[in-house]
């Protein structure tokens, strides 16, 4: 008895945050450990050079476009296959929330190219340490609080709940919306997104979104293998 009453005393936002931080710590710095390869690749190994310059002019050949297609598959198309494929995932997502989510994440794909062309523009394309720092600082501190991880809630919220947006701003209406919903999120998410969005200011401006949507890739199957995992300890 003693534990289910422990277990239903709320969490504090902050809390809830760092245990999700711990429990991402492994999977953190393997996400990191790739961007850092490519990073080490792009400047030190010639084949790496050579292979992303190519990708750098498919790039600049595709424009916006690109960055709409190559985000959505990152974000919503690989991660909705995977999570149809997983029997305790299959029904969270039903072929109208999947496009709902390639289309949401197309739009995020014309809002980050925004973003990076505005950070070049603000602050420079020299990946010297103040430019990097001040690019991560801006990206991580107002951008990602402000105005990423609301959206991103909002959109998901509003996906799974099958397109209705009535309990959704219910939600938000409720008191302490921000630090009940969001607060965790962004504080169990910095610890992997702020040592990466530095290694990625790193990179000449027509390569940091097709390394966020790598990043982003193995980023969403993870939170879907972890949503997969859930789900099947929550049956058994």
């Amino acid at each position: 008895m003693s534990d289910s009453i422990v277990s239903s005393k709320p969490v504090a936002p902050w809390r809830a945050g760092l245990d999700g931080a711990r429990a991402n710590i492994l999977p953190g710095l393997a996400l990191q450990a790739v961007a850092l390869a490519i990073v080490l690749g792009y400047y030190f190994a010639p084949g790496v050079a050579e292979a992303l310059r190519g990708l750098t002019e498919v790039r600049a050949r595709w424009g916006v476009g690109f960055s709409m297609l190559s985000t959505a598959l990152a974000g919503g198309l690989i991660p909705w296959l995977y999570l149809r494929a997983m029997p305790a995932t299959r029904s969270r997502y039903d072929l109208s929330q999947g496009v709902g989510l390639v289309l949401f994440w197309a739009a995020k794909g014309v809002e980050v190219h925004l973003l990076y062309a505005g950070m070049a523009a603000l602050f420079g394309t020299e990946p010297s340490v103040g430019t990097v720092v001040l690019k991560s600082l801006l990206d991580q501190l107002v951008y990602g609080p402000f105005w990423a991880v609301p959206g991103m809630w909002l959109g998901y919220q509003w996906i799974e709940h099958r397109f209705n947006f009535a309990p959704v701003w219910a939600r938000v209406r409720r008191r302490g919306w921000y630090g009940r919903d969001l607060l965790p999120v962004f504080i169990a998410n910095l610890g992997i997104w702020a040592p990466t969005v530095a290694l990625i200011y790193v990179l000449p401006v027509p390569l940091q979104l097709p390394m966020q949507n790598l990043v982003l890739c193995f980023f969403t199957l993870l939170m879907a293998h972890l949503s997969q995992r859930r789900s099947t300890e929550q049956e058994a």
